[in-house]
């Protein structure tokens, strides 16, 4: 197989959804490198796969990526693989991919199961437009100013959120957001997984009758109405500018608070 760094998605739940592509990429590489060499080498023992394995993760990232590097430079190819799903999404992986791109080495990406795309596509939420935030912060304070500077966001917002703390982002989500519409994807391609919808404070309610809140959960918000103003677009544009915002960031602005494209808002202020 051709040197280069494997983005390889492993099952986020479900192990027939690995592809055959993947499989191949793992039993051809020259090592695996494991967020966790534990839960990957469930995954490869499954699969029959023996390879030779080193881990990679959030506190070796800095040395590792040095040590695979050099073997990737040597003429290594190297799987990266995450616990489960796509590498760099919401896992480590970031370091190494900007590394291996600087030291002229071929990054392939070997696509398969995502727990954003999964959650959005069966959330009946719109799908035309997401944008994915991660998790969000682990205090109400924090997570209401991120949650309120999303609000002029009229797309609709994915992100992942811990089973503990789900009960209190829901309230906050209902705080700041209202009656928008809300999908929980809990236990994506498990033997449990389930979608509940509703506004925020419906969802909750459902969920506040359990004993308690099991399993890996994706959040999705509905995308807000656009912003109506009725300051003049081009008057908009220039406060920002006032307030120090670069032209085209102030243009971007603008454009996404009132559900406009940023050709037309450029267009009305050339005019």
């Amino acid at each position: 197989m051709p040197a280069a760094l494997y983005l390889v998605a492993t099952p986020i739940g479900n192990l027939e959804d690995i592809t055959l592509r993947a499989l191949r990429v793992l039993r051809e590489a020259d090592l695996i490198a494991c967020e966790d060499t534990r839960q990957t080498g469930k995954l490869l023992a499954h699969f029959g796969i023996d390879k030779p394995m080193v881990s990679y993760h959030e506190h070796n990232e800095a040395a590792r990526t040095r040590e695979l590097v050099a073997k990737l430079e040597g003429g290594a190819s190297i799987a990266l693989v995450s616990d489960a799903g796509t590498p760099l999404v919401s896992d480590p992986g970031y370091r190494l991919v900007t590394a291996a791109i600087g030291a002229g080495i071929p990054v392939v990406p070997v696509p398969g199961a995502s727990a954003v795309l999964g959650a959005l596509a069966a959330s009946g939420l719109p799908t035309d437009a997401f944008r994915f935030c991660g998790f969000l912060p682990v205090k109400t304070t924090q997570r209401r100013k991120i949650l309120e500077q999303l609000r002029a966001e009229t797309c609709t917002l994915v992100f992942y959120e811990a089973p503990h703390r789900i009960l209190d982002t829901l309230s906050d989500i209902s705080a700041v957001y209202g009656d928008r519409p809300v999908a929980v994807a809990r236990e994506l391609t498990k033997l449990h997984e389930e979608f509940l919808r509703g506004t925020a404070d419906q969802v909750r309610a459902q969920l506040a009758e359990r004993p308690s809140v099991k399993g890996e959960i994706t959040l999705l918000i509905g995308k807000g109405a656009p912003v109506a103003a009725s300051t003049p677009v081009d008057e908009a544009v220039r406060e920002l500018e006032q307030k120090g915002v670069p032209r085209m960031d102030a243009i971007k602005q603008v454009a996404r608070e009132r559900g406009l494209s940023k050709r037309d808002v450029y267009k009305q202020i050339t005019q």
